[in-house]
């Protein structure tokens, strides 16, 4: 039987002001008309029933998209504290495994915050990484081929080939802008973060590899998950278990990706004007900006004479800066 884990964390510092703790950046339409959530979800028809897609998220968040998301009320898996990724799959599997106690249950994980280009490539990417996790009892990522030099992304150096994929040489986190032009050089891929496995394949995995969540492993086996999370230290799944297993391999995706996670990035995936262009909302824009966002929720934003920067106006705030300068909107929030 396979599942999939839709993973619903992360942070919207870097969409202030339209997301705020209260609507988060998974509840927001960034990629198109619904939410990059619902849009998660609705990928997976054809692959995976709704009945078997599990959402990992805070309590905050969890009411929010059972009100939005078309998954069994008991499918919600509500985290105690915000651990990471490695935490959240390790309870999501044991979740499983406890329903599927045969051992062949198999699970593919996602994000709720990623804009893709073309479903019906995804699906098939995703179904062949499934086929190669089962058939090869290995943890399986899907790569795809890189399109810029991004320094914010994780890369994956595929090996020997392994029957419609490759084994994995090494992982490459966050390189400089010449490693990052280097590695693409040389056939690196983008890690995306979409993973199939089996799950006893993969509790196996993170129980031998995994020692910052090896505190809490009793707490999981009888029921406590509360006592889990606080007993493990906050680790990603990629560094916690990929890094360190051996038991890996990498497909390569045909799909168009990219992980929402600045202004920025809307310049990539949503449809530009004739000057470049992302005009959402109550705006006016004059024949002279050019490379920019201008996202408006509700009050009417004129704007004339600017290249590359973001103009926002939500929630009664505005902000305004240059392109390129994500970076520096978590420390501007935080002093707000």
């Amino acid at each position: 039987m396979r599942w999939a884990v839709l993973l619903a964390g992360g942070s919207g510092t870097r969409f202030w002001p339209l997301s705020t703790p209260q609507t988060p950046k998974q509840l927001l339409p960034l990629s198109g008309a619904g939410s990059t959530a619902e849009e998660a979800v609705e990928r997976l028809t054809g692959l995976i029933p709704r009945e078997r897609v599990l959402v990992v998220a805070g309590e905050s968040l969890a009411a929010r998209l059972h009100s939005m998301l078309n998954v069994p009320a008991e499918n919600f898996l509500t985290e105690p504290r915000a651990a990471s990724t490695a935490p959240a799959l390790v309870w999501a599997a044991n979740w499983i495994s406890q329903r599927e106690p045969g051992g062949g249950a198999q699970m593919l994980s996602l994000h709720a915050d990623w804009a893709v280009s073309d479903d019906r490539a995804f699906r098939a990417a995703a179904r062949q990484a499934l086929g190669v996790a089962e058939e090869y009892d290995v943890l399986v990522t899907v790569g795809v081929k890189p399109s810029r030099n991004e320094t914010g992304y994780g890369y994956v150096i595929p090996g020997k080939t392994l029957g419609g994929a490759r084994t994995v040489r090494r992982f490459v986190e966050k390189p400089s802008p010449a490693r990052a032009a280097l590695l693409r050089r040389q056939g690196a891929l983008w890690n995306t973060g979409l993973f199939a496995w089996g799950v006893a394949r993969f509790l196996g995995e993170a129980g031998a590899y995994a020692r910052e969540l090896k505190p809490g492993w009793t707490a999981l086996a009888a029921g406590d998950v509360a006592g889990f999370f606080s007993a493990v230290r906050p680790v990603a799944v990629d560094v916690a278990v990929l890094e360190r297993a051996k038991r890996l391999a990498v497909v390569t995706g045909t799909f168009g990706w990219d992980d929402i996670g600045s202004w920025d990035a809307l310049l990539r995936i949503r449809k530009l004007d004739a000057r470049g262009n992302v005009v959402v909302g109550h705006a006016t824009v004059a024949d002279d900006v050019r490379r920019s966002v201008i996202w408006s929720e509700s009050e009417h934003v004129a704007v004339v004479g600017l290249e590359d920067m973001v103009v926002v106006r939500a929630n009664g705030h505005t902000l305004v800066m240059p392109t390129g300068r994500a970076e520096h909107l978590k420390e501007l929030v935080q002093r707000l």
